[in-house]
């Protein structure tokens, strides 16, 4: 879901100056940010970090927009996404300093702080093998000049770039190496690469070392490190992933025992008079209620606008954290929305490997997940999503009526089943 002002302000801007027009005949349209502010704030108007936050007339006519300058931009057919892999790779565990008072891994509420962890922590000298690595370059800055080939509906389409704003949220260089850290603190399924073309581009002209992207996300202690390159230094779509990580602050370790403690013992719940989750990234569930940690408060529309969720996901990923008691309807500034509950607040106040003992007491206090769990062990593989269904029709389930329902929840009760066994460490 778009945002509702930016779709009606981008309707009359197409209008006024025949965007789909001059698209159709020369391949582009360029606009201006004084065109754009006679309707809306141009800032809020072109920024878009993930697909499922274009405007809907983009998203119909399969458009994008990149900025050439402070002030102008270009509309097109452009390929200027890029989806992140999604292969299991283990988490390396890492020693967090212990005389360090002004920075706490427990509660990392920014990209900031995110950054300055992982750099404390050496996990930015562990990722890119660089063992002396200090902070030399962040914050907002100009692109220069430089011009570069980006893939179109129409072929390639050639941009030149003067001056446009980039920022860079962190910069460290080695012996070997200038590393450019673009970081988010909320998961989602694909990246804008200007985010890395364009400072890439800055520094490759300045200096003669090697100059490295790096996307960090942190969500629920894990640091999620990919390093990028671009194979064609001119291409903007050459962007290739060289290398993907992921670590964490470990203080101790769950094991198989805990798990079976607690199906063992955990008694099962009334079902909610909610809807029966359909939310198959639980990492995704865990992270909106770290969003909310965070802002207190979000309204439906924040959530969809400002992280990558479309309004279907939004209504889903907050129904399923509901579903498990982790946050609640609530209103602020006249506007609907939700904030954690007391028992979201207490879970997300825990050190990380007793929050997720908490979550597993969440998840497997309904009896689906519970059953569900229970056949794994007894034939040690993860339950066929139809001997799932039949355990779900055994449970008085809500809104789960049909055949097509219950298997669409049914990938749900796999997917979170499996994000408990992942847990285990041998």
């Amino acid at each position: 879901m778009s945002n509702l002002k930016n779709d009606i302000a981008w309707k009359q801007i197409f209008e006024k100056h025949q965007i789909l027009y001059k698209i159709e005949s020369k391949g582009h349209a360029s606009i201006s940010s004084a065109d754009i502010n006679k309707y809306r704030e141009a800032r809020l108007m072109t920024k878009f970090d993930h697909r499922s936050q274009l405007p809907k007339l983009f998203t119909d006519n399969n458009l994008s927009i990149l900025p050439t300058s402070r002030g102008t931009y270009e509309i097109g057919m452009f390929e200027t996404f890029c989806n992140f892999n999604k292969e299991e790779v283990e988490v390396t565990p890492i020693d967090f300093p212990t005389f360090l008072e002004s920075i706490d891994c427990k509660d990392i509420t920014s990209e900031a702080t995110a950054i300055n962890c992982a750099f404390v922590s050496k996990i930015l000298h562990a990722f890119t093998n660089e063992d002396n690595l200090l902070p030399t370059v962040s914050g907002r800055m100009s692109s220069s000049l430089f011009g570069f080939k980006i893939n179109s509906d129409k072929g390639l389409f050639n941009v030149k770039v003067a001056n446009s704003q980039i920022e860079i949220d962190g910069g460290y260089e080695g012996d070997n190496s200038l590393n450019l850290i673009e970081a988010k603190n909320y998961i989602s399924d694909d990246f804008l690469i200007r985010q890395l073309y364009y400072p890439y581009r800055l520094w490759n002209n300045k200096i003669t070392k090697q100059v490295r992207p790096i996307f960090l996300t942190y969500s629920n202690g894990i640091f999620h490190l990919r390093e990028y390159e671009f194979v064609d230094l001119e291409l903007y779509n050459s962007v290739r992933l060289v290398q993907y990580k992921k670590y964490a602050v470990q203080e101790g370790a769950i094991n198989l025992e805990a798990i079976q403690n607690i199906l063992d013992s955990i008694k099962p719940v009334k079902e909610p008079e909610l809807p029966f989750p359909q939310a198959d990234s639980f990492e995704r569930v865990i992270n909106l209620c770290e969003l909310l940690k965070q802002r207190g408060f979000l309204s439906k529309e924040g959530i969809t606008l400002n992280y990558d969720f479309d309004s279907r996901q939004t209504d889903y990923y907050s129904n399923a954290a509901k579903y498990l008691g982790l946050i609640e309807n609530a209103r602020g500034s006249n506007r609907t929305g939700c904030v954690l509950t007391k028992a979201g607040l207490r879970i997300f106040g825990l050190p990380i490997i007793e929050r997720q003992l908490e979550f597993v007491k969440l998840i497997l206090s309904h009896r689906t997940f519970k059953d569900t769990l229970n056949l794994y062990f007894d034939k040690g593989d993860v339950p066929s999503k139809d001997e799932v269904v039949e355990i779900m029709k055994q449970s008085k389930l809500h809104n789960v009526d049909s055949e097509q329902t219950y298997k669409r929840r049914a990938s749900t009760v796999i997917s979170w089943t499996n994000w408990i066994l992942e847990l285990i460490e041998e």
